[in-house]
This record gives structure tokens, sequence and C-alpha cells, in this order.
């Protein structure tokens, strides 16, 4: 059936043969007026024809909109009347105006008119004043996602609970692995009897089994000292509240068999396939045995990750058989090089310098041109000392290059070795780091978040003292032909002196040896007292830090300088008054913040063991050992630090620190 506008196009055609038609008549009336008139009264009677069609159309048509209308107004009634979407209406006050029933049921009233919006969600207001399009809420035990618009003052409530839901219940049910290793089970079964062993085995196998039935995870033992588990988010999600106390319980339990036994846990979580979900896992226990051990690890989709417990010291391992490795693996890779680069962290101290020196020594004795890469520019005044004593051993001194000149040396074949660090973003030159493809790292501080990427060998023992106790150890196992100068082994010597703080802090059997080692190849301690003398300006400006001190609770100390003062503090100075502070009776940790520059200020933290400063620093983004760790804030005031620096102790001593 034609419609209306296509009837209405066809009367114009009509119109126009109606004109030619009349035109002919009026001719055919001069010749034949009979004819003329039989065709006039045709016309005619065509025409009323056409009138009464005409208007018969537009009688139908009227009909049609009308009852168009009817429906379409009857639908739109019941679409707000009767679907399950809330509508409402407010005004400039945020009085609600008009709500259709649906809305109206949902709060279990007939009416919600005159009410305000803050009767109905108290977050209903901010969001509309936050411009925020739409935004899902609570409202009477259910979830609304709600649509705003603000020019009509008008929401649209969709109910989305049992999407909600669907969705809680999907993240719930995820597939989490977990792997479990036991830190140090080979050192302190070492020389056990078997029936030691394996009460021992029997006991933390025990422990591990009723903590899976009681949590409702899959745990089997793969090996002697790794079990493999199988949970899901809501699992995960319990054992994050309890702070995975299993740890505890494991280092509890073995402790009554005089052994320092301990966990480490390594997770992969979130939307991944299993595949990668265990690699993942593998991962996280790897940064987990790399901080130490003692703690569990949580890979998340967002590539951040968490951490538990580090709550003790690492244990110092017995055995050599892994520095044997890495001392055989560097000079693999030292040989296949066509030089070296040797790298530390900004403004380096005496243990980065120290065991540069060592890995150049590496280097050399393999026949191999090395240089170390220093900034003399940022530099203290305690390695300058050492700069200046290397300076009168012109053949060592001249392995020493600027960052720039050694960007210039860079070719396929070089070989980078940091050491004293693993992050990026501390090396001594960044630009070096991304230059160089094959890298080394040496390391001795607990691993953080961040890491070099792709490094070709990785040796990093949280349980030794210094970076310079390593290198000295891997020289150990390098060719007997190896000869060092007097100035190198007092170097080494010197980056553990200075780490340990003359033997006092993080000190282990080999740390002994190493120091024994150094001693019988010529090593100077009285050269070194001499590079660790202090600087009169130092000893009081450390003083007027210790002067302003604050003693909080749990033993500890806290001391800092004001931005009134406008005193710049290097972080050596800082470092040495949290050492000093450190020293004082009822003191168990403590926290020393000074400004560095304009937009600086750096904190330094230590503790005796029992407070584990590296999560405080952590949370700070800093990092560093359990009893030696510092961060830097940067366009920041003091007073903000410290107000920062005392929510991160309060939250480490609340349990509320994680990462």
């Amino acid at each position: 059936m034609p419609s209306f506008y296509e009837k209405r196009l066809f009367r114009y055609p009509i119109y126009a043969l109606y004109s030619v038609t009349v035109i002919a008549l009026a001719i055919l009336f001069y010749y034949n007026w009979i004819l003329s008139f039989a065709g006039l009264l045709l016309m005619g009677f065509t025409i009323i024809l056409l009138i009464q069609a005409d208007a018969k159309m537009k009688s139908d048509m009227e009909e049609y909109i009308s009852t168009l209308s009817y429906r379409l107004k009857k639908v739109g009634e019941e679409a707000l009347m009767e679907m399950p979407i809330g509508i409402m209406l407010f005004n400039d006050q945020y009085y609600i105006e008009w709500t259709n029933p649906f809305l109206a049921s949902c709060f279990d009233e007939d009416t919600l008119v005159g009410r305000t919006l803050y009767d109905v969600a108290e977050g209903l207001i901010p969001l509309i004043k936050q411009e925020v399009d739409s935004e899902t809420l609570s409202l009477h035990d259910r979830k609304f996602k709600v649509i705003i618009k603000r020019e009509e003052r008008l929401l649209y409530f969709f109910d989305v609970t049992e999407q909600k839901e669907i969705e809680k219940q999907y993240k719930n049910e995820r597939t989490v692995l977990a792997l479990i290793f036991l830190d140090n089970y080979d050192e302190v079964t070492q020389g056990m009897d078997d029936q030691t062993k394996s009460t021992i085995n029997s006991e933390v196998t025990s422990l591990l089994n009723k903590w899976g039935n009681e949590q409702g995870l899959f745990l089997k033992r793969v090996s002697s000292e790794r079990f493999l588990a199988v949970l899901n988010e809501h699992i995960l999600e319990k054992l994050e509240k309890n702070k995975f106390s299993v740890l505890d319980e494991v280092r509890e339990r073995t402790a009554v068999y005089n052994i320092s036994l301990t966990l480490s846990v390594g997770i992969g979580a979130g939307h991944h396939s299993l595949q990668e979900l265990g690699d993942l896992a593998q991962s996280s226990l790897d940064l987990a045995l790399g901080r130490g051990g003692d703690q569990v690890a949580i890979k998340q989709p967002n590539g951040k990750v968490k951490f538990y417990g580090g709550k003790t010291n690492p244990m110092e391992k017995r055995t050599r058989v892994r520095a044997r490795v890495i001392s055989h693996a560097m000079t693999e890779i030292v040989t296949a090089s066509d030089k070296v680069l040797i790298m530390g962290h900004k403004y380096p101290d005496m243990d980065a310098i120290g065991a540069a020196i060592g890995v150049l020594k590496v280097a050399e004795v393999n026949d191999k041109q090395a240089y170390i890469v220093l900034d003399q520019n940022e530099i203290d005044s305690s390695v300058q000392r050492l700069v200046e004593e290397l300076k009168l051993h012109t053949e060592l001194w001249s392995h020493f290059i600027k960052p720039e000149e050694a960007l210039e040396m860079v070719t396929e074949e070089t070989v980078l070795v940091v050491v004293d660090t693993h992050k990026p973003s501390l090396v001594l030159d960044e630009k070096l780091l991304g230059r160089v493809h094959d890298k080394v790292v040496i390391d001795h501080h607990r691993r953080g978040e961040e890491f070099i990427k792709d490094p070709l060998l990785v040796y990093m023992e949280p349980y030794a003292s210094s970076t310079a106790e390593l290198v000295t150890e891997l020289l150990e196992y390098q060719p007997k032909r190896l000869k060092l100068k007097m100035i190198e082994a007092t170097a080494l010597l010197a980056g553990i002196i200075v780490d340990t703080k003359s033997f006092t802090l993080r000190t282990g059997s080999r740390t002994f040896d190493a120091a024994s080692y150094l001693r019988s190849k010529g090593a100077d301690t009285i050269l070194v007292q001499k590079f660790m003398k202090e600087d009169i300006n130092h000893f009081v400006k450390r003083s007027k830090l210790i002067q302003n001190t604050e003693l909080l609770e749990n033993g500890v100390a806290l001391s800092m300088d004001s931005d009134e003062n406008g005193d710049y503090f290097d972080q050596v100075i800082i470092a040495q008054t949290a050492d000093t502070l450190l020293s004082m009776s009822g003191v168990s940790a403590s926290f020393v913040l000074a400004r560095r520059n304009e937009n600086t200020v750096g904190i330094s933290a230590r503790s005796l063991g029992d407070v584990n400063v590296q999560l405080i620093m952590e949370a700070l983004d800093g990092g560093g050992h359990l009893t030696n760790a510092a961060t830097q804030l940067h366009d920041i005031t003091v007073a903000e630090a410290e107000e920062r620096l005392k929510q991160a102790i309060g939250d480490y001593f609340e349990g509320g620190i994680k990462a």
C-alpha cells in the first residue's frame, strides 16, 4: 500500500495531466463543441472521484496517526511505570521531583517525592558534583549502576546485583598457583642422622598439610624442599588477611629442634593461563628468595608485587658451591667479551668502589680490558679519600673512566657488570645500562620489584655483609696467577668494614673468611681507618641532627632537621646519624630525615634486626636490607616527609605494611 507521502508525490503528474487536458478540450471546442462538452463532463466526473479518494486518504492517515500516537504513548507509559529500570527526576536543590514505581519499590516505599538524594544514597550528590557519568552504588543490599543526565536532572538506575555477584564469584574462583620452598633445608639437614631428618620432614609436612586442610587448598610435596599448592582467589584473600601466619608457625615449630628452617612462597594470580600462572609463581618465588627468604611474594596482574613476612635476617649459607659456580660463569662471560665495563650506583660508597676493583681483577686475570665507570663529581668525602689514594697508583687509576667515555666504548660484545645495586633507577648511568646488551648483576641487597632487565648472570646473596665480600669469594676461585695489589685488597676490605660497621652488623663466618683472605693479600687496615676518618664539619652536622631526636614507641628513634634552617645534608651524614642513634641505649631502630637539596628529602633507617626497616622504606618507595635501608622523597617538605614516615612506621607495627 503506497504511503501518504508517496500518494502526495503522485498528485503533481496528475495536475499536469489535467492542465494538458483542459488546453486540448479548449482547442477541440473550436472545431467540435459537442465532443469538447462530452470530454469536459468526463473530466469533471474524474475530478470528483479523485477528490473523494483524496478525502478518504486523509481520513485514513489521520486515523493511522491517531492510533500510532496512542500506541506510542501507551508503550512509553508502560516503560516508565513497569520496566525494571529506576528513573528519577530531581531539582536544583537535589530534592526528588518524580520517580517511577520500580525505583520506589526498591526502597519498600510508595513514593520518594519530596525527599533529598541524600536519603537515597549519600554518594549520589558527590557523584553529580564530580561530573561522573556513571557509577555503581549499593542501595538497600542491591547494586545499581547509576547513569547521570545533568542537563535533564535525570537519573537512571539499572539493577546489576546479579551481574556483580557473578563477577565476584568468577573472581573468587579463579585459579591461583603457589610454590612453597624450604629456604635452607639442605643447610640445616646437612650432617643430620636419618632419624632426625625424618622427624623434621614429618613435622614440616604435617604442619603444612594441616594448614592446607584448614584453608581448603590442595597441597602436594614435589621434592624434599618444594611443595606445590593449588587454591583460588577467595582462599588467597583469607591468607592475606592473616598475613600468611604459616611462616611464623614453621619457624617456631622447627625452632624446637634448634634449627632455623623457614619458608619462601611464590604465588601467581590473576587473568592468566595455567602455564602463565606457573611462570608467575616461579618468578615470585625467585623474588622472595632473592630478598632473603622467609616471606611470601605475590605477583599481581598489574605487575605490582606484594610481600608478606621477611621478619628475620637471611641465614648464611654454609656451602661455597654457588660462589665457585658463579666465579666460573663469570670467567666464561668475560672471556667471550671484547671488554668489560663496571658500574656501581649513584654516589658510590666504599663497597661499590671496592667491589668494582675486584671485578676489574677478574677481567684482568682473564686477559680482557676492563674499565670502572666513575663520576668524580658525585662522591662523598670518605670515597674522595679513597679516590685520592687510587690516583697515586697510576696503572690502576688508568682504568677509571667517565660515563661519557664508557658510552663511546660500547660494542655488541661489551659486557657491563653492575655492582652493589640491582635497580635501574639507581645505577650511575642509565644510558650506559640501556646501551649494553649483556649485563651481569652482583649485589647483596634484598631484591626489590625494580630489577635490571634480562641480565646474563645474577649473583645476589642477601645474607652477605657486602658486595665486596661476594666479589672477594669470586676472586678466590679465579686462576692461581691472580695477584692482588695492596691498594686493591685494601679497597675491598674497606668495603666490607664500612658495610658491616667494623664487623658489628650483618657479619657471618664467611665475612671473616673474606677479610682474612684480603689481609693475607696485603690489605692495610691502617689505610682503611684513614679512609674512614670523619670531617669535623660532618661531625658537627651529625650532632645537630642528633640534637633533634624524638623517641617513639617500640624503641624507635626519629631524628630530623627542619626546613626552617635551610641546611642541606649529605646522604652519608644522614646514614651516619642513623648508625649513631642505633648505638644509644633503648633504641632498636633509628630513622633520620633531612633535606638533601632543594627538592629532595633523604631518609636513612637502621635497626638491630627486631624491626624490618626495609619494609618501612619500601612503603616510601625505597629499599635496602632488614637492618639497613633508605629512601629519597621528592618535591616534599621535611614536615610532610616526617608525617609519611610516621604513618609507615605505624602501619608496620600494626601489620598494615605488605610491600
